[in-house]
């Protein structure tokens, strides 16, 4: 089964042709995509599309989005998260990229999410950029509180990151940035990642990969994705197929395996 775990069809780059994108998909093979919060204000429209019984949805602040509610709870998504199509927490995490929210604000917003994936048992979906450091050092410190399941999404981040993350028993989602001339930094990376841990996103309609690339992405793009992957491992496509689809499952547990 292809699953791409992080698509944002709610977002307006979709308004025009939502159900056409959304068929597409199908019609490529994609057999279930998660549909990610990208704000717990955007919360419903994102939920919407979970009434499709082959899209699931998260819960959950950008970083880039903290400053929107600063004072966040664990128990305010803990609440979103009782409904059974919410199956992860996030996407979450520190961009310092950006900085478009303050840094001591994204690092608060970001540990109430971490509490929520915890208290629930979800998967906790984290973005990291130019951060490695403090990141690294909060999943350590919060995961030494207690446990938690936990998906570094798009990684392009550093090795060492990366190996501190998969020492905490992280999930790793490759996207079409693996298939970018100029990433060879982040192939090395793939190549190193637990091999029984990776899955594979779109992040639509953000980074589409080669040889769609300058387009806006969509779901239906996601072979190529495999395709680069299974390049990357030295995998069969059967091989990287089943392996990513092992680790959906094994990561987001709430969906029932057909």
């Amino acid at each position: 089964m292809l699953i791409d775990s992080h698509v944002n069809l709610h977002a307006h780059q979709f308004d025009e042709d939502r159900d056409e994108v959304i068929a597409r998909a199908r019609a490529a093979g994609i057999g279930l995509m998660v549909n990610i919060s990208d704000k717990v204000s955007h919360f419903e429209a994102v939920r919407a599309l979970a009434d499709h019984p082959d899209i699931w949805c998260t819960v959950g602040t950008h970083p880039h989005e903290a400053k929107e509610n600063p004072d966040l709870s664990a128990a305010d998504l803990i609440a979103l998260a009782a409904d059974p199509r919410v199956v992860g927490i996030g996407e979450t995490g520190l961009d310092f990229h950006y900085d478009l929210s303050p840094r001591d604000i994204q690092a608060k917003v970001f540990r109430a999410h971490v509490a929520a994936a915890r208290e629930t048992g979800l998967p906790l979906v984290v973005h990291t950029r130019q951060a490695d450091e403090v990141m690294g050092d909060i999943l350590e410190e919060e995961y030494a509180r207690g446990p938690f399941k936990m998906l570094m999404h798009c990684y392009t981040s550093g090795a060492e990151l990366a190996a501190r993350a998969a020492a905490l028993g992280a999930w790793f989602s490759v996207s079409g940035i693996a298939t970018f001339k100029a990433a060879e930094d982040v192939r090395a990376v793939v190549r190193d990642m637990p091999a029984d841990r990776i899955i594979v996103e779109t992040d639509c309609p953000y980074l589409a990969p080669v040889p769609h690339r300058g387009r806006r992405n969509e779901p239906a793009y996601l072979p190529a994705v495999l395709a680069k992957l299974a390049e990357i491992r030295g995998w069969s496509g059967a091989e990287a197929e089943q392996k990513t689809e092992d680790a959906f499952f094994a990561l987001f547990d709430r969906i029932p395996r057909p």
